[in-house]
């Protein structure tokens, strides 16, 4: 499990005093990182193969809470599901499901 906080910046709002989608997606896939790399340890080449992302609440202009769980952790794949908050709410603002590659003999990048 891992749990990041984006600090508000004005700059991220949309018109309509939103913040941006990809802030939210940002944010998503920054704490599925911090999930995967807590479990596995520091791989440089794990990257993202896939994330969906639900809008579910137009979050306010204040503090984004994201909290990851993930669902399966193998050798090659990991597969985790990422809840946002906007600060002090209980509702979600937005669902995301992702998968990282991890690859094999943990990514260890070896000179020519």
């Amino acid at each position: 499990m891992a749990q990041l906080r984006y600090a508000f910046r004005p700059k991220s709002l949309r018109p309509g005093g939103t913040i941006s989608g990809t802030t939210l997606m940002t944010l998503a896939d920054a704490t599925m990182y911090v999930a995967v790399l807590a479990s596995i340890g520091w791989v440089p080449l794990a990257v993202t193969t896939n994330l969906s992302i639900n809008f579910l609440k137009k979050p306010g202009p204040r503090a984004l809470d994201a909290e990851c769980r993930l669902l399966k952790l193998g050798k090659r794949l990991a597969v985790g599901e990422v809840s946002i908050r906007s600060e002090g709410e209980d509702e979600l603002a937005a669902h995301a499901t992702s998968t990282y590659s991890i690859p094999s003999g943990g990514g260890k990048i070896t000179p020519k």
